[in-house]
């Protein structure tokens, strides 16, 4: 079965550019990749790089980061409910996948915990770009995975005479979401201003049938923490969760910011401050708020023509507040607390015998806070600082890169707690190497190679070494092991690409092998007694633990242009992931997605309809635990989804659209979603927009 679905990709891969027509001599201009300190192509990327932008990014926007980024070979969304996720790469999360905001970190608690959204609203952001692999290197040691970097331009960079902007208003989709946005910049010249505004809300998300899946419901073990069965177990959580409707998945969202650059002949230098906020309802503890807060102040800056050695210095840092409680009846139970300042400072050198790059600084300096009775963490501080070099070295149409990165972390606990289950004060300290050298190869104008080898290490987390205490939102006490070894892994990555004009097919493979691969695995061992609902109740521990695993995988991406005015696209992706320490697979890993579309684009009228078929995923985990059951294996979907677009024949440039998803009204279950047993996706739906821009 898996040599056949392997197959189906090849299969694409081989008969794709032989069912493109030639259309001639015309070149798509690349986007450059913002995060990438050399502003090179997409295609020029030794490592595999998505960009979405534009209009193109505009009809895409979804309610999370993850949502909107679900199309993407690689990427899923790793699901607590319509209004939270956190994009996934290659079946890893948490700290192995990066989000980067205009190219410094994004400090939150999304990292810590499934039911903590990213504080990153996809309204105002202007260009997404997905690196899939490992980024160490460049982005910050740990990033195996991949990066996710959004850029909002909140602090602009070029000279503005006058005013631009664009604005957008939505309704409709499963959750009835009404949602609008402005952004806004005005300019003297050498000095910009930017303005932006947005705000969501959302009602409880509209399902195809029950709340529960079937395969849930026919284990009978309902009680996530004595893993007790019986029907008074199942009553509580058909009321909880109901039918047709999602309960307590509603949400609320508002925020904005202010920027303001002075633009240089040789640079510029800016400052923005940037609000967040947004009140959601936990999925799975019906009654439960989460309140979410977010100040963050950037400040960035940019010299070229330094001289006769060095070309170019830039500059990025920004510093968070980050809050959030979590609440039921009124009252406050727990709340948790993320300040910290990251930043880089890079210097980009001049040709040094064929070579081109940079030398590069990071540090990050935080400090989490944990209060309430549901605090599983210790007070924490983390610190950071890294050293990098990325070289290039084009070799004609070819090139080489390479780099390393060693960088000195320390993690402190403050010990204590309401049990003193902390213990005493502790400080760990890791130091990581990471290295990479890769190629790309043009075989001739339309055909080229690509490969990448890579050894990366990534320091523990202050989760990872110092949890002791119940989660609810995994049902599970989860304990820290203090005397965790840093993450190991290599990594081998490579692509096989091809061009022709407006036509384009590229398809990769991948293979990661860790020696100590940290996860939350299940043990048979009770947890400590915590007081929830009037009683005792002892969850099941589970611990973070270093096990031996493989990741490997393939994806496929491409698009054909049939005529004038239809383009064909096509994507694929597959990843295995094995737990080589106690056997069987790593939990949560996507099963094989294939999908095409259409596209229709004349005149003023543009139409697109999308087919995404995800096979059945019986590659289920067995030393994992959630909800007091074992990882389910996940039924096969198909989600067809269409668009229709018209630009309105006024002088302003606005366009009004609406999207149908899911119009088979399956029963669509994300096997990478925490709650996928007892919270689908969306039903069929319609949402209705009109977007401008001036």
């Amino acid at each position: 079965m898996k040599l056949k679905k392997i197959t189906y990709a090849l299969f694409f891969m081989f008969t794709f550019p032989a069912v493109a027509a030639d259309k001639g001599t015309l070149t798509i201009p690349t986007t450059a990749v913002t995060g990438n300190p050399l502003g090179v192509g997409s295609d020029q990327m030794v490592v595999p790089i998505s960009i979405l932008n534009g209009r193109e990014l505009s009809l895409k926007r979804e309610n999370t980061l993850a949502e909107t980024l679900n199309s993407i070979p690689g990427v899923s969304n790793s699901s607590f409910g319509p209004s939270v996720g956190r994009p996934m790469i290659r079946g890893m999360d948490s700290d192995r996948i990066k989000i980067l905001q205009n190219g410094v970190n994004n400090l939150d608690a999304s990292n810590l915990s499934s039911d903590h959204g990213v504080s990153i609203d996809p309204l105002i952001i202007e260009q997404i770009d997905v690196i899939r692999g490992p980024a160490t290197l460049l982005y910050g040691g740990g990033a195996v995975g991949g990066v996710v970097n959004a850029i909002d331009h909140r602090i602009p960079k070029e000279k503005l005479e006058g005013i631009t902007g664009r604005g957008e208003v939505r309704y409709g989709g499963a959750n009835l979401e009404q949602s609008n946005a402005a952004v806004v910049d005005v300019g003297t010249g050498n000095f910009v201003m930017h303005f932006d505004a947005y705000n969501r809300d959302s009602k409880n998300l509209r399902i195809p049938g029950n709340a529960i899946s079937s395969r849930l419901e026919s284990t009978q073990v309902w009680d996530p923490a004595a893993g007790t069965s019986g029907d008074g177990d199942y009553e509580r959580y058909s009321t909880n969760h109901g039918r047709k409707k999602l309960l307590n998945s509603q949400s609320e969202t508002r925020g904005g910011a202010v920027g303001a650059s002075m633009i240089f002949d040789r640079g510029y230098a800016g400052v923005s401050y940037a609000k967040h906020q947004t009140k959601y309802g936990s999925v799975k503890e019906p009654g439960i708020l989460l309140d979410m807060d977010t100040d963050r102040i950037d400040f960035a800056s940019e010299i070229r023509d330094l001289g006769s050695f060095f070309e170019r210095a830039k500059f990025r840092a920004a510093y968070t507040d980050y809050r959030h409680h979590e609440m039921g009846g009124g009252e406050i139970h727990s709340t948790f607390k993320n300040k910290g300042i990251d930043g880089t400072f890079e210097l980009a050198h001049a040709p040094l015998m064929g070579l081109k790059g940079i030398l590069g600084t990071q540090f990050d300096n935080g400090k989490f806070d944990a209060i309430g009775h549901e605090a599983f963490l210790p007070n924490s501080k983390t610190n950071s600082q890294s050293l990098y070099v990325y070289e290039e070295l084009p070799l004609n149409q070819h090139k080489m890169t390479f780099g390393l990165r060693h960088g000195k972390h320390e993690v402190e606990s403050k010990g204590g707690g309401e049990d003193a289950q902390f213990g005493n004060p502790s400080r760990k300290k890791f130091n990581t190497n990471n290295a990479a050298i890769g190629g790309l190869y043009a075989l001739n104008e339309q055909w080229s190679l690509t490969g990448n080898l890579s050894h990366n290490e990534r320091a523990p987390s202050y989760f990872e070494l110092f949890a002791n205490g119940v989660h609810t939102a995994t049902g599970t006490y989860q304990e820290g092991q203090s005397d965790l070894k840093k993450e190991k892994s290599n990594g081998l990555d490579g692509q096989i690409r091809w061009k022709s004009g407006q036509d384009s097919l590229t398809f990769g493979a991948y293979f990661n092998k860790f020696s100590n691969f940290i996860g939350l695995l299940s043990t048979d061992s009770p947890g400590l007694a915590h007081a929830e609902d009037g009683g005792d109740i002892t969850y099941k521990k589970s611990t973070f633990s270093g096990i031996k695993a493989e990741f490997k995988g393939v994806e496929l991406e491409g698009k054909t242009m049939l005529t004038d005015y239809v383009q064909f696209n096509v994507r694929g992706d597959y990843v295995d992931a094995k737990d080589k320490t106690n056997g069987g697979y790593v939990p949560r890993i996507s099963p094989l997605k294939l999908g095409a579309g259409l596209k229709y684009e004349f005149d003023r009228f543009g139409a697109r309809l999308d087919v995404l078929h995800a096979f059945k995923q019986d590659r289920v985990a067995t030393n994992y635990n959630y909800e007091g059951t074992k990882e389910l294996i996940t039924d096969a979907y198909t989600n067809i989804s269409m668009m229709a677009t018209y630009k309105l024949p006024t002088q302003l440039n606005l366009e009004a659209f609406t999207r149908a998803n899911n119009l088979l009204d399956e029963e669509i279950r994300e096997h990478t979603s925490f709650l996928k047993d007892i919270a689908p996706m969306g039903g069929r739906s319609i949402m209705f927009g009109l977007r401008g821009e001036f």
